[in-house]
Formats: structure tokens, sequence, C-alpha cells
């Protein structure tokens, strides 16, 4: 048999994990990234001695991580070093109160009823619910949602009891915990999907359980060294990764993706085009007009996006006694939300969150000194506000929340290295389509078949992966839906 040959747009997570499956299957496998580096927004970049993650900075589901690695026949822990964050993650409440969820049980109960006295109970209740809801649904979420068929699937059947989507999520947290701080410690992880607590479907209370399940996990270097890792997997399997290669067009032939066109006009075919841009961004850019009818500009415009963030990154000459992740919440946290989902407009109390990845990792600058990440989620650019006006004095706003709730006194003394990636920058500098930099928002009617399906609706041989498709964003979904699309063109040649 002629050895199949795929071309991957793209060298985020979604698309590595793709290709690193094909090219251990044999496939000859070619990954073109318009950047220098490999991870899209999971990638990183140097800010003089200091190394920042660009984007995600949060690891769950390690297991997935795992089986990637195993279907290739290698181990994850080979190639990179984890470790296990304890605690998970501090908390900090307007009214003083700080909360630190752990995984070590009898941590977590003394600390709950010392601040939440009475709520205990209602955690086993909420782990036990949710374990059941985790073993229902994952399976669903692990397979494709492309034809009718494959959604009338016993197994979605017998999870739809623990589907929940009929609620939204801070409601459902209500039949566990009375205080409002305590169902916000549970809902606030609907900023992975960039939606409100307020509006995301109950589905989602799983994230929490999955942080206090499965942990939550920190790579040495950074989780950019997922990408590189999975680029060195892949180009281990004989694949190549392309760097510096923008992707001009899709080719489509009698309707089927033949290849692509890449930005200096060479023309590479193949039998397979997997698609890891931004959704979006992708379909007004590199899928040409005439060749889909469905994903037309005023469509993707018409549906739902999440929010964007604005991001600080700082190199300090200091080293701070916070933990690694820290959510600094807003004094009214639900019109926080609300301001940055509904009214879209710049808080004036906004939620902050803040990584100090020196407390677990010392590669990332030298000793001494710290890499501080600063994410404030912000209305994406159908806001249409005008950051480069707003930016700067945002930005003193931020560093006055940081470092009078934050723990870090005195920042402004001492740094040595800053950058911003404003929602405009998410959209002109990374290609987010609308600086929506956590995908299509994850509402009922954008989920499952009714989200952009893994293999594309708009013509033959292609494939989608990444947060803008089944099963959704953040990094282990992602990487989920490149082992879906992997598995079908699998599926479609050997069955």
């Amino acid at each position: 048999m002629k050895k199949k040959s795929v071309t991957v747009i793209g060298a985020g997570p979604g698309g590595l994990s793709a290709a690193m499956i094909l090219a251990s299957k044999g496939y000859k496998v070619d990954v073109y990234e318009k950047e220098k580096i490999v991870g899209g927004r999971n990638g990183y970049f140097q800010l003089g001695n200091y190394r920042f993650d660009i984007g995600p900075t949060f690891l769950m589901m390690k297991h997935i991580v795992d089986e990637i690695f195993e279907i290739t026949g290698r181990k994850s822990s080979d190639y990179m070093k984890f470790t296990e964050l304890d605690p998970m993650y501090r908390l900090s409440f307007s009214n003083d109160r700080e909360f630190f969820p752990t995984r070590n049980k009898t941590k977590m109960k003394n600390q709950m009823e010392k601040l939440f006295p009475g709520s205990w109970q209602g955690y086993e209740k909420y782990m036990s619910r949710e374990e059941k809801k985790y073993e229902k649904l994952i399976p669903c979420l692990q397979k494709p949602y492309g034809t009718i068929r494959e959604t009338l699937n016993p197994n979605l059947f017998k999870a739809a009891f623990y589907l929940d989507g009929h609620k939204s999520l801070f409601r459902y947290l209500g039949k566990y915990f009375k205080e409002d701080d305590l169902k916000i410690s549970f809902t606030f992880q609907a900023k992975y999907l960039g939606m409100s607590p307020w509006e995301c479907p109950a589905t989602f209370s799983i994230i929490s359980y999955l942080e206090h399940g499965f942990g939550i996990w920190h790579i040495e270097g950074g989780l950019n060294q997922l990408s590189s890792t999975m680029a060195k997997v892949v180009e281990e399997e004989g694949g190549e990764i392309h760097l510096n290669q923008a992707v001009k067009k899709i080719i489509v032939e009698n309707g089927k993706a033949t290849g692509v066109i890449l930005e200096n006009d060479e023309k590479v075919t193949s039998d397979y085009v997997i698609i890891n841009a931004d959704f979006a961004h992708a379909m007004n850019n590199i899928v040409d007009n005439k060749d889909k009818n469905k994903y037309t500009p005023e469509k993707l415009s018409s549906m739902k996006y999440s929010c964007s963030t604005w991001m600080m990154y700082l190199g300090i000459d200091k080293v701070y006694d916070i933990p690694h992740h820290n959510i600094i919440f807003s004094g009214d946290y639900k019109k926080n939300v609300d301001e940055i989902t509904r009214t879209m407009e710049i808080s004036e109390d906004p939620s902050v969150y803040i990584q100090n990845a020196v407390k677990t990792d010392p590669t990332l600058c030298p000793e001494g000194h710290s890499t501080i990440y600063i994410l404030v989620p912000a209305p994406n650019n159908f806001s249409r506000l005008d950051w480069d006006t707003h930016s700067a004095k945002f930005r003193e706003k931020i560093l006055d929340i940081v470092e009078n709730r934050g723990g870090l006194r005195d920042i402004r003394d001492h740094i040595v290295e800053e950058k911003i990636i404003t929602p405009n920058q998410w959209e002109s500098d990374h290609n987010v389509y609308r600086g929506a930099t956590f995908n299509l928002a994850h509402n009922i009617g954008q989920m499952l078949y009714f989200r952009p399906h893994n293999k594309f609706e708009e013509f033959e041989n292609c494939y989608l992966t990444g947060g803008g498709t089944h099963p959704g964003s953040g990094i282990p979904t992602i990487l989920e839906s490149g082992r879906i699309s992997a598995s079908q063109i699998l599926k479609n040649d050997y069955t």
C-alpha cells in the first residue's frame, strides 16, 4: 500500500497530536507552521533571560498526554518532567478570605470547615456525583459527532442524565454549596472556556472535578514544552516540521482537499489536510469562499465566541512567596463577568490571574529572579474597544491589584523585562479571530454535533483539530481533537 500523506496546517497541540499518531502509523506527515517555533498559543517567548508560556499554564488530565504518547510506543515521562501542584492554586476574595484548594483530603476538609463551616459534606456529594458524570461523559467526548448516526450513540444516551445542560454552572453548584465564594471556587473554571459561570452549561461542572480528581500539573520549562516535545516525536517518526512557512490556501478539487499553497506560492499536494489554525481565522483566510457553503463570513460573525484576555508578562529581579497559581477575584465577580461577556466594557474592578512559576520551576529565569505571568479576562473584539488608548491606564490598575491584593509588593520597582498582549494584538499578531483566545463559546448550540466537525463538513479529506472543533478548548480536549481526527483518517484507510 502506498504511504499516504498528510499536511497539517499549524503546529499547535491539536495538530501535533494528530501528526504524532499518524506519523507513528506510517503516514508521511508534513506540518507547516507560520511562526519560528511550534506551539501556537501553547508556544513560548523569551524576554532577555526570562522564558514565558504564551498561553496555557494549567495542565489538567495529564493521563491524556500519557495516552497520546503511548499510542506511539513512548512514555511522556521519558521526555518531560511533570510536577503536581499542591496547593492547586490560591483563591483570594475581596473580603480578605483566601482559599488554597488541595487534593490532600485532610487539609482540604480542615480548610473548608474553617472558611465555610458545614461545607465538607457538600464537597463529598459534589465529588461523588461528578465522578459518575466523568465516567459517563468522557467516553462521549472521545468520539466524533460528524453525523446524526455518530451523535445518536448509546454512550451519549446513557450520559444524558448527567449533561445538566438546562442549568447554569453557578446555579448547579448551589446544590452543594450555600456561600457564593465557595460556588465561585468551583465555577471560575468557566474562564477556561471563556464563558460566564452564570451562562455556561452545568455540563462543565466536570472541570472542577478534573482538577480535584486528577490534579493540576506543571511541566519543567513551561507548558510550551508539551508542543516542543510532540514536534520532536513527529520528527522521530519521520515527519517534518516546516517552521516560518505559512499556508495561504487549501487546494480543493472536485470537492476534496488535495493539498495547500504556501505563502511563497509553493504547491504541496497530499492525501489529507488537517486544519489546526484558529477556526474562524482559517475559514476567513485559507479556505476559499467558493469552496464553502456553511462557514461564510456572515455565518462566522454570527457564531458565539469566548472572551479575550489582556496579558502582562514580567521579568522580575526578586522572588515572591506566593503559590504557583493565584486568582484574585473582583469585589463583585458577577458584575465583572457580565462586563466581560455581556456589556463588553473594561471593568473598573477586574479579576486577575497571576502565575508565579518560579515557585515550582527555577529553570525559567536566573537565580533570585521570577517570571510573573498576569492574565485578565477581557471582552473580545466584538466590543470594538480601542486597547491602544486604554492599555496604559489598565496596566496601572492591574499593577495596583497585584501589589495590594496579589502579594507582589513593590513589583513596579523590580521589573526588568515587560511585554503586554491586548485583545487587539491577539487578533492582529496571533491570528485569533476577534481576539477570542478560548475560541468558539461552549453553549449548547455549539457543542457535539453543533460544533464544527472533526471531519470537516465543507469538503472531503479535510479534518479539524484545536479549540474550534469537538470536543472544545483547553489542552486535554484539544489533544483529544487531534486523536479523533487521526482515528478518523486511520478508519477511512484501514476499514
